[in-house]
């Protein structure tokens, strides 16, 4: 069965990510895109850099002339940011993008953004699903005898001249910071090096380039993925690393001295700098899974948090409405207000350059500054493989159960956004969510120390296996 999770479907490449079943998907939503009355507009369709994915843009173009419906095919890899920005700009029915993101090499994947350029929210997932199983049961419809136009479009420059309304580029030029950027062989290569460089910003890039295996790992930027970034920031060459993932939709830092910076926190200094130098009203937004520091961190700007399930398409909705200053999630992704309703690797990244070259200071001289003032919360997370069976059980036993402790630790209260979230005092909590696609069960923890948060990783895996 297709299934589409938080941020689409994905699969391995030529196992069950094949034309067959591509063509079925990209029927199904030309179907939604018809029942909801927005056939006469065209629909963005773009790729990141793995193994085949212009084949499948090309393809998705086809079908979409076939059903009558015009369609724009970006004419290189290109951000997922990017697509969604293009979506609002030409007022398109939506987008629909081969990514995999930060999935290993041997994925690819389909993600469907509505008009807004936002991710899909659950309801048009459901849709698009029951439209898959109508038509694998019924047949894919024949071909129309006059099929609408698909043309190719470089969306490069729209976006980057919009990125320079939100970042403060002279800023950055004017601190003579000297930046080096790893797109990790993905789709950030010619954006964010190329908004520094177009401002007079010192850039040097790694791995520029296409690699469809990424280097023999996953296009992800966290610290096992970012050893040549870091390397090259500890030579003393550069002032930051800066680093996204194969879309461009999440990013990664590397302090002064190499050290690799926790997303959370990045978000959490964010909120902090954007209040700070913007005078912006409006809340901020996290997902149920990231750091309470950000409520700290807003709370001494009297501003309220809101909390969503995970999957930025709920924070998207947020930025749609203009409600919330900056939205993020501890899996490297955020954006802010104004912007698109998608995560933004390439913009991250560039507010936090922002952010050292107006202050003169190091991004963990920041976070020392805030933890001073706030106290210190260390959060993590780890992954449990579960059978189906083990699955549908813990699944019941979130809905349902409410200990009374965890760990030695007494439970204030039960937060269920999104799987089962059990809060204890001084912003200590456990959460246990099961993925939407796989068998698996993720545990996040957050504690004042390593110490009490590695009983609570534990406590929680007790409880899944139990």
């Amino acid at each position: 069965m297709i299934r589409f999770g938080t941020s689409g479907w994905r699969s391995i490449i030529a196992d069950e990510f094949t034309d067959a079943n591509v063509r079925v998907c990209v029927h199904a939503i030309a179907n939604t895109i018809v029942t909801g009355g927005h056939a006469d507009r065209q629909v963005i369709v773009g790729n990141d850099t793995r193994f085949m994915s212009e084949r499948f843009v090309r393809l998705a173009g086809t079908i979409l002339a076939e059903r009558g419906i015009p369609s724009e095919l970006c004419d290189r890899p290109t951000p997922t940011p990017v697509i969604a920005f293009t979506v609002g700009r030409r007022r398109a029915a939506g987008a629909i993008n081969f990514t995999a993101s930060h999935n290993p090499p041997e994925y690819l994947g389909l993600k469907f953004s509505s008009s807004d350029g936002a991710p899909a929210l659950p309801e048009v997932t459901s849709a698009i699903e029951c439209e898959i199983r109508r038509l694998l049961a019924d047949g894919l419809p024949a071909p129309v005898t006059a099929p609408a136009s698909s043309v190719e479009f470089d969306p490069s420059g729209d976006y980057l001249a919009d990125l320079a309304t939100k970042v403060q580029f002279d800023v950055i030029a004017a601190s003579g910071l000297r930046v080096a950027y790893d797109p990790l062989w993905g789709t950030g290569r010619g954006y964010l090096d190329r908004a520094l460089v177009s401002h007079g910003v010192k850039v040097e890039t790694l791995h520029d380039w296409r690699d469809v295996y990424f280097g023999g790992r996953s296009p992800e930027p966290n610290e096992t993925n970012s050893a040549d970034l870091i390397a090259a920031v500890r030579s003393g060459e550069f002032d930051l690393g800066l680093s996204t993932d194969g879309d461009g939709d999440r990013f990664g830092i590397i302090d002064s001295d190499g050290t690799f910076v926790a997303a959370n926190d990045i978000i959490a200094l964010l909120v902090d700098y954007l209040i700070e130098t913007r005078a912006w009203d409006g809340d901020v937004a996290r997902s149920v899974a990231t750091s309470h520091f950000v409520d700290r961190v807003a709370a001494k700007h009297g501003r309220r948090v809101i909390e969503t399930p995970v999957g930025f398409k709920f924070i998207g909705e947020l930025i749609n409405d203009d409600r919330i200053v900056l939205g993020g999630e501890e899996s490297a992704g955020l954006s802010i207000r104004g912007h698109v309703p998608e995560k933004d690797g390439i913009l991250a990244c560039l507010l936090v350059a922002e952010a050292v070259a107006r202050r003169g200071a190091s991004v963990a001289e920041m976070l020392s500054a805030l933890r001073s003032e706030l106290g210190t919360l260390i959060n993590r997370r780890i992954g449990v493989r579960l059978s189906e069976e083990q699955t549908s059980r813990l699944k019941e036993r979130l809905a349902s159960e409410d200990p009374t402790e965890i760990g030695g630790r007494k439970v204030q209260r039960v937060d269920r956004t999104d799987g089962a979230k059990f809060i204890f005092d001084d912003d200590a909590w456990v959460l246990m969510r099961p993925s939407g696609t796989e068998p698996l069960v993720r545990i996040y923890a957050e504690a004042r120390n390593n110490d009490e948060l590695e009983v609570l990783l534990e406590s929680g895996r007790e409880f899944v296996n139990r």
